[in-house]
């Protein structure tokens, strides 16, 4: 078994790479060689026993895509991404890197000969979809996205399911909901304070709120994320269908019942850590997102996620914090 991974350096690409090499294997078969790429050197795994390609480079260069395609990776996870915030705001950088760069991976496994055709997975994300929004969106609903990043994610689910149509990869596309709580310093993505009002109080400092207490969401922690990544891998193509992108299961709650599990598990001391600060940029590309679906699809197929946000709190405290709440 060989697995590609682009946007390995990333928090959710380095779980998984532990992930992966904590398995030992995938789908049932020892992992032989991993590929890690990302535009910063990925650091290479430690205590395992297959072979480790890290590359330095931009996955939106074709070369650098045939290159790693070249090596014929049973299967990628295709992570590599600008977040959403950032491609709002640098729209060249965003179309480059978000719908550039996965075309550019498709095409190097159309165009690698062979009858080569991998599993694909690819991070999609909730924000694909766009406003007026039903009480619950289930996977059918039309996809108009209200940002840049979510436009780069649908062209990309429609790039996706057509080439798998062709039989020129064998596609999955899982829209992630806002991943929290995120370890580590802050992102540029919009939904970066989501985890940051936990985040922070939890390690006894202060969190910035920029939107209001009624702000409702859909989340999943980093070890859902990745058993949801890791689940696809393995997925039957067959029960699928030609559906191939599908919302993950996630836990729908205001920032007001976020900030009350924050207050269950670690006390008012911690909670009151949060301080409240308006940005209008982030209400305004938070208010275009939806809010509530229907993952019943996902459900089906395997999917697990948590089932409250008190859960999600007390994975970031086993997984980050060593079972550990600063006073």
């Amino acid at each position: 078994m060989r697995i590609l991974i682009t946007g390995a350096a990333g928090m959710i690409g380095r779980k998984l790479t532990a992930r992966l090499v904590g398995n030992g294997g995938l789908n049932g078969k020892p992992i032989e060689k991993l590929t890690l790429v990302d535009i910063s050197a990925p650091t290479k795994p430690e205590r395992f026993a297959g072979a480790v390609e890290t590359i330095a480079a931009d996955v939106s260069d074709p070369a650098i895509m045939r290159a790693a395609v070249g090596k014929r990776p049973d299967v990628i996870f295709h992570l590599a991404a600008v977040v959403s915030a950032e491609a709002e705001l640098d729209f060249e950088k965003g179309t480059r890197i978000n719908l550039d760069g996965s075309r550019a991976l498709l095409e190097a496994i159309r165009t690698a000969g062979g009858n080569y055709r991998p599993r694909l997975v690819f991070t999609s994300s909730i924000a694909v979809f766009g406003a007026p929004f039903p009480e619950a969106i289930a996977d059918d609903f039309h996809l108009t996205p209200l940002t840049s990043y979510g436009t780069q994610k649908a062209v990309i689910e429609l790039l996706l399911a057509d080439y798998t149509r062709r039989g020129f990869v064998d596609g999955v596309g899982i829209r992630l909901p806002s991943i929290v709580v995120r370890p580590g310093r802050p992102n540029k993505a919009a939904s970066g304070f989501f985890s940051s009002i936990i985040r922070e109080p939890l390690a006894g400092q202060e969190a910035v709120l920029p939107v209001e207490d009624s702000v409702l969401h859909w989340h999943a922690s980093p070890r859902a994320a990745v058993g949801f990544l890791v689940h696809a891998a393995g997925l039957d193509a067959a029960k699928l269908g030609p559906r191939v992108n599908l919302t993950m299961p996630g836990v729908c709650c205001t920032v007001a019942e976020q900030i009350a599990s924050l207050r269950r598990i670690a006390g008012e001391k911690v909670a009151a850590r949060i301080r409240r600060e308006p940005d209008p940029l982030v209400a305004r590309i938070v208010a275009g997102w939806p809010s509530r679906f229907d993952p019943r699809r996902a459900l089906a197929l395997g999917f697990c996620g948590e089932a409250s946000f008190d859960e999600i709190i007390r994975v970031h405290i086993e997984d980050e914090l060593g079972g550990k709440i600063a006073n």
